[in-house]
């Protein structure tokens, strides 16, 4: 049995797509069911169970001698939310008890941490040294780093273990996610309200209005990385997992109205207050770890990913 949590939200629903593509039915997805929004993502995916997120741990403590590998992608993501407690239960907490548990049955798991823990980017985003002095700027990213820390002080682990540092991600699933869905998805959806697209100013001297940068990656090539992980499951760790490109709102609003053919209209408008002053102005993740291990497979470029995401999906909604 393969264990994913957060299953019926953005990444592990496209993930649990490409593992049934792969010919995995076995599958036990942990999600907040309470929670209906998100029931569309997988009407369309073959599993053996689905468990509620808060009667998971106690499932995963009687059963986990039969569970072969966890996913644990499941978390608060919304990066305005101000409740510490919120992260530290659901971010913090509930992340070390999947953790324990797979070392009390030596279950293999990848979980999602975030580029979020880099913060400003003072120190540079490499996965290759030491997170100690990171500063994220949200409690969400907070959140990710004191798991991140704790995960690296545990003596004893399981065998194979993996945090995938999520860059910008984009792609289909994401409906729900509102506020926090990607700006591909919110180009789209304004240049059909309204024909053009409102990007946020640059409150950063030097850096003109839409050229802040970011890594955006497309959700597939994230879930490929995902089951390279799953196949291989050698050399634990932390992993950064974008592009390692770093490209501009400007140059991704222009792929969306290109991929609508639909001419280019950009204004900008100020970055929220509740967001301005902890809004990162470049990510660019170094990927030369996850290449050093063997993975070779091209990440899709922005042009390409943006024109797949918006002529088969935003276009074509099923």
């Amino acid at each position: 049995m393969i264990v994913i949590t957060g299953a019926r939200g953005f990444i592990a629903s496209n993930l649990a797509e490409k593992l049934n593509n792969k010919g995995f039915n076995n599958l036990i997805l942990v999600d907040e069911l309470q929670n209906q929004v998100k029931n569309s993502n997988i009407n369309h995916i073959h599993y053996e169970q689905i468990i509620d997120r808060k009667d998971f741990l106690p499932w995963f403590d009687l059963n986990g001698e039969n569970v072969d590998f966890v996913f644990h992608l499941g978390a608060r993501t919304d990066t305005t939310e101000q409740s510490e407690k919120v992260f530290s239960e659901l971010n913090l907490e509930y992340s070390k008890r999947v953790f324990e548990t797979c070392t009390k049955y030596n279950i293999p798991l990848v979980y999602a941490s975030s580029a979020a823990t880099y913060g400003k980017g003072d120190l540079g985003y490499d996965d290759t040294k030491s997170i100690q002095d990171l500063k994220p700027l949200n409690r969400y990213g907070w959140s990710k780093q004191a798991f991140d820390l704790w995960v690296l002080e545990q003596i004893e682990t399981p065998n194979f273990w993996v945090g995938l540092k999520f860059f910008n991600v984009y792609g289909k699933h994401e409906n729900h996610k509102k506020r926090m869905a990607s700006v591909v998805y919110h180009t789209f959806n304004q240049i059909m309200q309204t024909g053009e697209m409102k990007l946020f100013m640059s409150h950063k001297e030097g850096i003109a209005d839409g050229e802040q940068r970011r890594d955006f990656i497309a959700v597939d090539d994230l879930v490929d990385v995902c089951y390279f992980f799953y196949s291989t499951q050698k050399n634990s760790g932390l992993y950064n997992l974008g592009t390692g490109e770093a490209r501009t709102f400007n140059e991704l609003a222009h792929a969306v109205f290109h991929a609508m053919h639909v001419p280019p209209k950009i204004s900008y408008i100020p970055t929220p207050t509740d967001i301005r002053e902890a809004y990162q102005y470049y990510t660019k993740a170094e990927m030369n770890k996850l290449r050093s291990i063997g993975y070779t497979k091209p990440f899709t470029s922005l042009e390409d990913g943006v024109r797949e995401y918006v002529q088969n999906f935003l276009q074509n909604p099923t």
